[in-house]
């Protein structure tokens, strides 16, 4: 008996890429005005404003064209994964990895499974504070390390880093990509409401650890360590821990560089090069082997990387055939029909359904935030429960949206299929969206 199998990464993307130019000539052209907003510095949308154009469907070669365009508006996060992906093989070849892990390990006696509460803590909190997401996929091959040294699956090392950020990012009370965009497109107080979020951020967090950790510990096969390990790892002790050094340098300048110092992603790139470069030196691979372990994770890391890619391509073709707004304006003007905390889950509905399409929690604040702050006045909605409608339904769309370019770029590494993610995160997700739409009830009858 034949079973279903879910596509290749690669094919969902194409099949989403046509079917936005399938779109094109399906849904009407139209557009909102835009202006600039004063406090975030952005084009938002004017509500009221949106109108037909003249039709721009997107023909198969534009379609075609409109692959490598999306390459070029992701070059930036694609040429971090490229950089760091050889910088991480360098490391691994220098076997400080393997090193570091061990030392740890055997420090960790009988507390192993404290491994993973602290990793998913540490970027719960980095996703709370800066929305962190692409940054992650750079770090996978210690996250792989890690947990195999542990024996657990594979799948942990995304769901303690990635999972943990998003779940952290979506409840977050101050993560400027999400919550502050849009308080200030929502004209509320920053921080505004910091106490209730933090309410529900909690028990989320715990929430995603635990299912985590039940997972990982259910499927988990004793490690096992040889001799031979040991041995060779005592022997590059001395390297090893230089190597160890340099890499706790370089992540706490790039930690301070993306939370202080506002890095962009060509920034951390850089630091990557640097680290990988120190790393071969110092690990004795030499200015020509640190060269050949570049080339290997260059060549490793290639699939994932152009992935994001082919994601960022879809928003490209529905740009291209101004339908975008034509989507945001038919799943919102019916909000305004309904009672108040109906209009408050659809509302959670369209931010979902519009993060396929849209898969930057900060495009679509600008692009339905000034939509629906004026139809909450209209309705007699708190703008504060608009805000969390946006951060609940939208940020959480990011565990299982398959548009999301650094969850499928991270799949791809560890191996695991779209399927297998879905599968694990399913029930997660929608204990998680239960949470979320208590909180925005809870929130209307409190009067947030």
């Amino acid at each position: 008996m034949n079973t279903f199998r879910f596509p290749h990464p690669l094919v969902l993307l194409v099949g989403f890429i046509m079917l936005a130019a399938a779109l094109s000539y399906v849904l009407p052209a139209g557009q909102f005005a835009r202006q600039k907003n004063a406090a975030t510095g952005r084009e938002v949308v004017v509500p009221g404003s949106y109108q037909r154009v003249a039709p721009s469907p997107v023909s198969p070669l534009d379609m075609l064209v409109d692959l490598p365009k999306g390459m070029e508006a992701a070059a930036d996060i694609i040429f971090l994964i490229f950089l760091a992906g050889g910088a991480f093989t360098v490391l691994d070849q220098t076997g400080a990895l393997r090193h570091g892990v061990d030392w740890l390990l055997a420090r960790a006696q009988g507390r192993e499974v404290l491994v993973i509460p602290i990793v998913s803590l540490l970027f719960a909190t980095m996703g709370a504070l800066e929305n962190m997401g692409e940054e992650i996929v750079p770090l996978v091959p210690v996250l792989l390390v890690l947990m195999r040294r542990l024996g657990y699956p594979v799948i942990t090392a995304v769901a303690a880093s990635l999972g943990a950020a998003i779940v952290g990012a979506a409840f977050s009370p101050i993560n400027p990509f999400q919550v502050v965009i849009a308080q200030q497109l929502a004209q509320l107080p920053f921080f505004s409401g910091g106490g209730f979020r933090i309410a529900l951020l909690l028990p989320a967090v715990a929430l995603w650890i635990a299912g985590t950790m039940r997972h990982a510990t259910r499927h988990r096969v004793a490690p096992d360590l040889t001799v031979a390990d040991v041995v060779a790892d005592a022997r590059g002790a001395g390297r090893h821990g230089l190597v160890l050094l340099l890499l706790l340098v370089c992540f706490s300048i790039f930690g301070y560089g993306v939370v202080s110092l506002g890095w962009n992603f060509d920034q951390m790139g850089a630091l990557f090069f640097v680290l990988g470069v120190g790393a071969g030196l110092l690990g004795g691979l030499g200015l020509s082997g640190t060269a050949e372990g570049f080339v290997t994770g260059f060549r490793d890391i290639a699939f994932s990387a152009l992935l994001i890619g082919f994601a960022r391509a879809i928003f490209v073709v529905l740009e291209q055939g101004h339908i975008v707004d034509t989507i945001v304006q038919g799943l919102s003007a019916p909000l305004a029909h309904l009672p108040v905390t109906l209009s408050a889950l659809g509302m959670m509905v369209v931010q979902t359904a519009l993060h396929l399409p849209v898969p930057s929690v900060s495009g679509q604040a600008t692009l339905t935030m000034p939509l629906f702050a004026p139809l909450a006045d209209i309705i007699g909605l708190s703008r504060q429960v608009v805000v969390l409608c946006f951060q609940y339904a939208a940020g959480l769309c990011e565990l299982i949206t398959p548009t999301n370019g650094s969850l499928l770029a991270m799949l791809a590494i560890c191996g695991i299929r779209f399927d297998q993610w879905i599968r694990f995160v399913a029930p997660l997700y929608g204990l998680l969206l239960a949470l979320g739409v208590a909180g925005v009830v809870a929130a209307i009858a409190l009067g947030v």
